[in-house]
């Protein structure tokens, strides 16, 4: 689809006045082409970039007023909130009514912010495509000065981060009559051991802002400090990767090996934090019995060179913690044993700093419940700290203080930055407490908002794309990342960003509603039911009328109305089962499911890598697997045995005849035997390997088959003759 079209489809009809004129510079583009003969002069320049910098203005003013809009409406919901919450305990206590009636302006503030950021990207595209288009038509290159324009009234990178976290503490009050669920906050420096079920996905940054209001609908944000103002800074989470300049750990992480360990240093905030934690993740296979944990324990900054060098031992840093007497003596005995094992770890397998990771986190949770945890990454970052190209990156210190937290890094080279093109969202949830996840989790999920990335891994991403001269086995999802993650919204998904309506406002629609999917069920094939013409609704938009629908749309076969009118009328349960028999039938044989796969669909299942590296593919291995493959080959060697003991009986035992058609039972017998153990080894050692091939045994099966027929038939044709 061009992208005016797109435009046109998408733009919000209340904000349509204030979009990017775009169908109007692509016309006067192309008419001063036409008038000069495809020749494009300074004159047409000037007064192009003219018209590029009053849509520019437009759109940014606009921008501006609107969020400046969204900032009033949201503290002058607050005071009502505040107001609301005073008069709990008083003689006039507010009534539930009154708190549905703030979760419905915040609802509309919700949608508002939603339109907004739409507005923003869908803008800022225009402006790329247009300049993009100029600079292709005519001899002007414009991008590398508009740009500059562009960064000076920068609409697009407006962050919401401050009003999602503003908004979402008063939908939380609201949402709980006031009375929000209390509980600890911390999430981090409090936790030491982590058992969750964790899922990874992609966020493409069209749809950051939208995912961030889904969930603040059912999770609020989590504040770890709620007694300060939110500040960018507060979100910020840097990593330092340790490994060895043979990459041990990469490759253990990678590979998926039981036991594999990540080192790493962590600290949130800004660089003058001075607690520095210490944190191991550990890989367990299922089979063990154990679970994947993460353990840490914290440091100051001031000791962190001294601790990873052995000079300031573990007594010592737990000394002031045993005098304190905060916790028990077996926590800290814990805490002491695992500061033991991460620091002789680091002096014998000779870590050293390898990858920074930056991202700003927006954590969801209840507070003190972390049965469901999500987390979004954004403005993710991989930066080199090592000095394998001869480069002292860090100075001799544990971390390079050149940067901090100032994203986007734009003081380092490309070589040593990696800046990841999405978000990356984490849904955590505690199996050891047995919960199902909710069904808006499952939604979630399963939109077309996220793109599910299966162990993703910033440690191994930011290793194999900063050193990718020294690895050669890569992730599976590096080959992929050109790959455009963007999906068109599904119509089954019922989680959605919907503005309130009144009963009273919308008492005619919800008839004319009613109408119309009455009219629908009846309507002949071809017209408003077909998916294509009528368009259907879609998962996270919001209409023009302010509502937002989700009907699944389905065409069915022309002989669907007959049977749908037949099993009505039917008045007999049998003749009624009968009716729905047949619709079934033909609505599987005719009808367009939406699980089939569309016409046209092509599937790009060839994944090449790179010449020189293996794409790693983790495969898991259990103990009953090898028993599996050793009872599959000694069920070969029987088969192999009987038709062999079959095969010397009629040579011992038989006639002339029966001993020469013995022949062939013995070659059977021979052929299965030397097959299986040729199957046998081959997948010994692609399991132990962790080779992700097809074990399937597609010539033993047919081969025994033929061989059996061919002996039987033989030893009839001998007994014959």
């Amino acid at each position: 689809m061009k992208f005016g079209d797109h435009l046109r489809k998408s733009l919000i009809r209340q904000y349509s006045f204030y979009y990017i004129a775009y169908d109007d510079l692509k016309n006067e583009l192309e008419e001063g082409l036409k008038k000069n003969n495809d020749e494009w002069s300074q004159d047409l320049e000037t007064s192009f970039l003219g018209l590029l910098e009053v849509e520019l203005d437009k759109v940014y003013s606009f921008c501006k007023v609107k969020r400046g809009e969204l900032v009033r409406r949201v503290r002058d919901v607050a005071k009502e909130v505040h107001n609301t919450v005073n008069l709990l305990d008083s003689n006039t206590p507010p009534t539930q009514i009154d708190f549905e009636i703030l979760e419905e302006e915040l609802s509309e503030i919700i949608a508002d912010v939603h339109d907004l950021a739409k507005f923003a990207r869908l803008n800022y595209t225009g402006f790329e495509k247009i300049i993009k288009k100029h600079d292709k038509k005519t001899n002007f290159i414009l991008k590398p000065i508009f740009q500059v324009r562009l960064d000076a009234k920068p609409f697009f990178k407006e962050n919401y981060d401050e009003l999602v976290v503003k908004i979402s503490q008063l939908y939380d009050i609201v949402r709980t009559s006031g009375r929000p669920i209390k509980g600890d906050s911390s999430a981090g420096g409090k936790q030491q051991n982590f058992v969750r079920q964790t899922t990874k996905y992609w966020v493409h940054p069209d749809n950051i802002t939208e995912l961030k209001l889904i969930i603040l609908k059912h999770l609020p944000v989590l504040v770890f400090n709620t007694n300060k103002e939110f500040e960018k800074e507060d979100s910020s989470i840097t990593s330092i990767y340790y490994d060895n300049e043979d990459l041990d750990l990469y490759y253990g992480r990678l590979r998926k090996d039981e036991g594999a360990e990540a080192h790493r240093l962590r600290w949130y905030g800004g660089m003058q934090s001075d607690t520095i934690f210490f944190e191991r993740k550990t890989h367990r296979e299922d089979w063990t019995g154990e679970k994947s944990v993460k353990a840490r324990f914290a440091v100051k900054e001031r000791y962190v060179n001294n601790f990873i060098a052995g000079k300031y031992t573990v007594e010592e840093a737990f000394r002031k913690m045993r005098k304190e007497g905060k916790k028990s003596i077996q926590e800290i005995e814990n805490l002491e044993a695992l500061a033991t094992e991460i620091q002789y770890t680091m002096i014998k397998k000779k870590l050293r700093p390898m990858v920074r990771t930056f991202y700003n986190r927006t954590a969801f949770q209840l507070p003190g419940d972390a049965r469901v945890r999500i987390s979004l990454d954004t403005e993710l970052s991989m930066i080199r700290e090592d000095d394998f190209d001869g480069f002292n990156r860090t100075k001799g210190n544990w971390r390079r203080m050149d940067i901090g937290v100032d994203w986007p890094f734009k003081q380092l080279d490309d070589k040593d930055i990696c800046r990841f093109p999405y978000a990356v969202l984490e849904v955590k949830l505690q199996t050891q407490l047995g919960q199902e996840p909710p069904e808006w989790v499952r939604e979630l999920v399963g939109s077309h908002l996220v793109e599910p990335v299966p162990k993703f891994s910033k440690f191994i991403h930011g290793i194999s794309t900063l050193f990718n001269d020294k690895v050669d086995m890569i992730p599976f999802w590096l080959p992929q990342m050109d790959v455009d993650i963007r999906k068109k919204p599904l119509p089954t998904n019922i989680i959605d960003i919907t503005r309130p309506t009144r009963e009273e406002e919308g008492d005619d629609e919800d008839d004319e509603d009613a109408a119309l999917v009455e009219a629908m069920m009846d309507a002949p094939p071809g017209n408003n039911l077909d998916v294509e013409e009528g368009g259907g609704p879609s998962y996270g938009s919001i209409n023009n009328n302010g509502t937002s629908t989700n009907l699944a749309v389905v065409r069915d076969s022309a002989n669907a109305s007959y049977y749908r009118r037949k099993i009505r009328e039917s008045t007999n349960l049998l003749t009624k089962n009968y009716y729905k028999a047949l619709y079934g039938l033909d609505h599987y044989l005719y009808g367009e499911q939406i699980s089939k796969i569309p016409r046209g669909t092509i599937f790009d299942t060839q994944i090449q890598a790179p010449p020189g590296k293996t794409i790693c593919v983790p495969v898991r291995v259990e103990p009953k697997v090898y028993f599996a493959t050793e009872r599959t080959f000694l069920s070969w060697a029987s088969i192999s045995i009987i038709l062999g003991g079959v095969s010397t009986a009629s040579l011992t035992y038989g006639t002339l005849t029966t001993m020469i058609a013995s022949i062939g039972f013995f070659l059977t017998a021979l052929c299965i035997l030397v097959h299986s153990t040729i199957v046998y080894g081959r997948r010994v050692v692609n399991i132990r390997t962790k080779k992700a091939v097809d074990y399937e045994d597609k010539i033993g099966p047919p081969m025994v088959s033929g061989f059996l027929i061919l002996s039987i038939l033989f030893t009839f044709f001998c007994n014959y003759l």
